[in-house]
């Protein structure tokens, strides 16, 4: 990890410009798609609707201990985000918040999250998003991402939390059913990720991250994202008996994951033809499974309104 330094700092013009930096280390677009697996769980969890104030509260705290945990993995890895053309215009890689600044933000959004949940939900909500912010630091962003191609593999798990945290604000405890959706958020990360990771392929040599892709053939990694994909498909299942859902349920995620499939080996059959690199259309692999994973979790709530 970079030492705390003193590398200059190109304050923002504005106010609302400074504002928009520090919004921007709390990385949104990934906040969203946290949220996304949230408040589904909640309906789960409630039967119905979950009452306002809990999910409320749980999902403006969830968004804090998810801004912290990005913010805190930003300062980590200001250094490699400088040299990777996708990550070179975050705030710290383009100076405009110093690195103290953004260290003191993150402790601070992860200090207010967990007194937060704790106060407004329940304690073990509140442990539940602290163990996230941790694991995503010190186990992800400090120990596994720069020292092996498994990282996202485990590191993913602290993105599989807000499943957890979902349940626990609503019943103030665990049960199998959420346990089942942070393993289909589990199997999900690493071929979404390492799609990703085929299309920055040269970002992440250059930075020095040993991502699958950077470190095997294209051939092996497709291998490992049809495994995986097929996972997450048959996980997915486990929740209509489990959680008792109605045949709506079972029925979207079937549709939702033989789609998921055909992307899935169409990605492959380029690898098969002999395609390599942007020829290989990783992305379109990418976007689809987040549009996988919303449709869902969607459908979890909705079936939970109705069943």
């Amino acid at each position: 990890m970079p030492r705390l330094g003193t590398a200059p700092t190109t304050a923002p013009r504005s106010a609302a410009a400074r504002v928009r930096a520090y919004v921007a280390l709390t990385k949104p677009r990934i906040i969203e798609l946290l949220l996304i697996t949230t408040l589904p769980v909640m309906f789960l969890a409630a039967h119905g609707l979950p009452d306002l104030w809990t999910a409320t509260a749980t999902m403006v705290f969830g968004t804090l201990s998810a801004g912290s945990a990005n913010v805190l993995n930003c300062y980590i890895d200001r250094d490699i985000d400088r040299t990777m053309r996708r990550t070179r215009r975050r705030p710290l890689a383009k100076h405009e918040v110093s690195p103290l600044g953004a260290l003191v933000f993150g402790v601070v959004l992860g200090a207010l999250s967990t007194l937060g949940l704790a106060l407004a939900v329940n304690v073990l909500a509140a442990v539940l998003s602290l163990a996230a912010i941790l694991f995503y630091v010190f186990v992800y962003s400090l120990l596994l991402k720069r020292r092996t191609s498994q990282n996202i593999v485990w590191g993913g798990i602290a993105g599989c939390m807000p499943v957890l945290i979902g349940w626990s604000g609503v019943t103030g405890g665990l049960s199998w059913a959420p346990v089942v959706l942070f393993g289909v958020v589990f199997f999900w990360t690493p071929p979404h990720t390492w799609a990703l990771a085929m299309r920055y392929k040269e970002d992440y040599a250059a930075a020095k991250v040993p991502m699958l892709p950077v470190v095997t053939t294209e051939r092996r990694v497709v291998n490992q994202i049809v495994a995986y994909t097929w996972a997450t498909v048959l996980c997915s299942l486990l929740l209509w008996p489990i959680a008792g859902t109605s045949p709506l349920y079972p029925a979207v995620a079937v549709a939702l994951g033989a789609v998921c499939l055909v992307e899935v080996y169409r990605l492959r059959g380029r690898v098969n033809a002999g395609r390599t690199g942007v020829d290989l259309r990783p992305m379109r692999f990418f976007h689809w499974s987040n549009v996988y994973l919303a449709l869902l979790f969607l459908t979890v709530a909705v079936d939970s309104l109705f069943s």
